[in-house]
């Protein structure tokens, strides 16, 4: 039996040793050089576009020889006013990538030593970071496979007997029962939504999904719709869940992975917030054959190349 990935030596290439190791000094460089990729990681202003500066190495920062506007490597980014040491950023890049199925807050603030606030938030900026990837807004191509599966929305039931009542009626739920639909090429990109029923995932196939391509669904009835407008195999999960090529495993792979994420280590996810989450798990689903190395050098390109994050800069502070 061959070896799984995740466990060859391949796959480690980065650790927290390595990083520490290096210093502050060598983590800083790492953000200028995927802060400023086409220039070796000399200073560009983001003002004018000039591409000399000088340097003002007791804060850290540039002053344009051009414009003479003064900024940093991550003015701009998802990372603007950041406080933490660009060792402790990368560390926690590190520690987030090289989760297979997510990792806690709790977990994060404490390996990181900060705040529970302050890893929350980083945690969301590296999930928007890492949706860039996700939400292209590319079609999908060749064969795709959908499907649903619901999240949150858990009724604890009452002590006694007495008082408990059925769950399954909608006047006893929580209203905050949520569906992720998700679509995903064979061999190739995985592409989530959050919505509040399953039967919607016939519309978000049609904004998302090339005419040119196939389909692969399970018999819930709501797909019929995609019959329409595509070539569509369905397979009967209730009495097999591979029919000679006819099945919708790989996106099952993915709702595995997204399910044990969500329950495994995070234990209760906000339905404002599933969509982050959901495109955390696609992200890891699309690479995971990739070492770890390369997996932080890409989020670390991906948050320097984002814009100031509207949703989490200033989250704390807005809610007060």
């Amino acid at each position: 039996m061959a070896q799984h990935f995740l466990l060859s030596a391949a796959s480690r290439t980065l650790s927290l040793r390595k990083i520490y190791k290096a210093g502050e000094d060598a983590a800083y460089r790492t953000f200028c050089e995927m802060r400023w990729p086409e220039t070796n990681g000399e200073a560009v202003c983001p003002c004018c576009g000039h591409d000399e500066a000088y340097k003002i190495t007791t804060r850290r920062k540039f002053k344009c020889k051009a414009c003479h506007h003064q900024f940093s490597v991550t003015s701009g980014t998802i990372f603007a006013s950041r406080k933490m040491d660009f060792v402790d950023l990368l560390a926690a890049i590190c520690i987030i990538v090289n989760a297979s199925k997510g990792v806690s807050m709790v977990q994060l603030s404490r390996d990181l030593d900060c705040q529970y606030k302050t890893a929350f938030v980083l945690a969301h900026k590296l999930r928007e970071a890492m949706a860039q990837e996700v939400q292209t807004g590319e079609v999908l191509t060749d064969h795709v496979e959908i499907d649903g599966a619901y999240f949150g929305g858990h009724i604890r039931p009452a002590n006694a007997k007495a008082d408990r009542v059925d769950r399954r009626l909608k006047e006893n739920q929580t209203g905050k029962r949520r569906v992720v639909v998700a679509l995903r090429e064979r061999e190739g990109r995985t592409l989530p939504f959050v919505t509040m029923s399953e039967a919607e995932g016939v519309a978000l196939a049609n904004e998302n999904v090339d005419r040119m391509a196939t389909i692969s669904a399970d018999e819930a009835s709501h797909w019929d719709l995609l019959h329409a407008g595509w070539d569509v195999d369905r397979v009967n999960h209730s009495e097999i869940y591979s029919d000679h090529g006819k099945h919708t495993n790989m996106v099952e792979s993915f709702f595995s992975r997204l399910r044990r994420m969500v329950e495994g280590q995070h234990h209760h996810v906000s339905p404002q917030y599933l969509y982050q989450y959901a495109n955390h798990a696609a992200w890891l689903e699309d690479n995971r054959r990739t070492d770890n190395g390369t997996l932080a050098q890409i989020v670390v390109s991906n948050a320097m190349s984002a814009p100031v994050s509207r949703q989490w800069k200033g989250y704390w502070q807005r809610a007060a």
